[in-house]
């Protein structure tokens, strides 16, 4: 190897051994800074304003509990800069209980906040569940949505198992303990056991509908037997208000709330402000220290000697 690429890489080792310096420097300062923040929020100082804009909330595949989620949309909920909501949906449904949260969370919201939905490829199950808060729904006409029922799955593993030789001992403390379970089918009473929790669930999901959609409950009925509809066939049957998505959604805002079309759209964060400082800070002499090292491993390669 020459002398000039001794040199080159010495530089490279040098002006990377200061970039690691400097990225610690960032941190700190970057700590320092969200320490001195965080401590005027405390004491009755105020963050940094955000102005006056539509916040969104993308809800995209399994729904379940989110405690920071909920905190994030009552916290929007009390912002004074956000005018509006919207909620973006693309997701085939998840758990009751989820479903349930967010769409509380979302009810409470649009109490105090102006609330639309769009929905995109899918929004089914709990997917339509946390739309029906808000005041006006779209779709486009290919979503798939609706599947407004529940489901309860088990595996009946017991005909293998014996095939297998193996026979699983179960000692439940009452009879329907072990109802359902992978290792044997499940009992008439257990079934009767199991499909009462479902019809109440079911019931539950039909009257937030009705509700929401100021739809009459056999109404609801006819169509909570799982299937799921078009976006065009469900502006039909009424569970969907118009077709469209964002920017319809930002023209009915600004005609029938007064939400200028024009503010700008922010996600809505359910990370708090120190973690999202501390995360660009480190995400930043990442970036950084993978250039360097791309940079000192394309020189290498560069200044490779050919064997002689």
């Amino acid at each position: 190897m020459s002398l000039d690429a001794d040199l080159l890489l010495d530089r490279r080792r040098l002006k990377r051994r200061l970039s690691l310096w400097r990225a610690l420097a960032v941190i700190v300062a970057g700590v320092l800074l969200v320490s001195f923040l965080a401590f005027r929020q405390e004491v009755g100082g105020v963050l940094p304003v955000v102005g006056a804009h539509v916040a969104r909330l993308p809800v995209q595949g399994f729904i379940g509990e989110d405690r920071k989620l909920m905190q994030a949309l009552d916290r929007a909920g009390r912002d004074s800069s956000v005018r509006a909501v919207i909620v973006a949906i693309d997701s085939p449904g998840g758990s009751v209980a989820g479903g349930e949260a967010l769409h509380a969370a979302l009810t409470r919201l649009a109490q105090r906040k102006p609330v639309v939905a769009t929905m995109g490829g899918t929004a089914a199950s709990a997917g339509y569940m946390v739309a029906l808060p808000a005041a006006r729904i779209f779709a486009r006409e290919a979503t798939v949505t609706g599947s407004i029922g529940v489901i309860l799955q088990s595996l009946d593993a017991s005909a293998l198992l014996a095939t297998l030789g193996v026979r699983v001992e179960s000692l439940p403390s009452g009879a329907f303990k072990d109802q359902p379970s992978p290792f044997r089918p499940l009992t008439d009473e257990g079934r009767a056991q199991l499909m009462r929790v479902v019809r109440d669930l079911h019931e539950q999901f039909m009257a937030m509908v009705a509700a929401d959609r100021d739809m009459p409950a056999e109404r609801v009925r006819e169509l909570a037997d799982g299937r799921v509809f078009t976006g065009r066939e469900a502006v039909r049957l009424g569970l969907v208000d118009a077709i469209g998505g964002e920017q319809e959604a930002r023209a009915w805002l600004a005609e029938n709330r007064s939400v200028p079309a024009d503010l700008p759209v922010r996600d809505i964060e359910t990370r708090s402000f120190t973690e999202r400082q501390l995360g660009a800070a480190f995400q930043g002499v990442l970036n950084a220290l993978v250039a360097e090292w791309l940079v000192v491993d394309r020189v290498r390669a560069v200044w490779q000697p050919s064997p002689r």
